[in-house]
């Protein structure tokens, strides 16, 4: 329970920091790399480093008819804090806030993952589960990420994984893992 408590708080941490890394790929100011459909970004204080992508395909459902619907940044992450301990925490924004309470089902191939939701943002519940991911996603050719929004529409989203093993690498080695 305490890891869980203490993966919790990291979590909150992040999506308290995380308009930095969605604001920097909009802007492009920190980005040292493209690889295929993945980019790879730094910040220097504090020193970390992610990489990210956005979807290739998105298809938001009410009541089993697909609807429009507005959204902001959609992005899965994985990024790398040395001072603060973290390698390699997988991380999602699905561009709306999550139903309370709900989980993001992440499907890499044949393997699924739950992710644990607060406001805009999803992680996986421990370390040990972002590297399970992690591993599925070097195998992987896309990752789809479904989710609920709070507002009850059901959102389902296509990562390519084109890049991501040559994008995590790089991000691994600028922030010293």
């Amino acid at each position: 329970m305490a890891s869980k408590l203490a993966r919790l708080i990291a979590g909150l941490c992040l999506a308290g920091m995380a308009t930095t890394p969605a604001f920097a790929q909009e802007q492009s100011t920190n980005r040292v790399a493209a690889k295929t459909d993945w980019s790879v970004f730094v910040e220097d204080d504090p020193t970390e480093c992610w990489s990210v992508s956005a979807p290739k395909e998105t298809v938001n459902t009410r009541n089993g008819s697909v609807v429009a619907v507005r959204r902001s940044d959609i992005l899965l992450f994985v990024f790398y804090r040395p001072g603060a301990g973290v390698k390699g925490q997988v991380t999602f924004t699905g561009g709306y806030p999550f139903a309370p309470g709900s989980t993001v089902n992440m499907t890499i191939g044949d393997s699924e993952f739950e992710l644990f939701t607060e406001g805009e943002w999803a992680w996986p519940a421990t370390a040990a589960d972002d590297a399970k991911i992690i591993t599925a996603m070097k195998r992987g050719a896309s990752a789809v990420l479904t989710a609920r929004s709070a507002r009850g529409t059901q959102t389902k989203d296509t990562f390519s994984l084109l890049g991501f093993t040559a994008a995590l690498e790089d991000s691994s080695k600028r922030c010293g893992s």
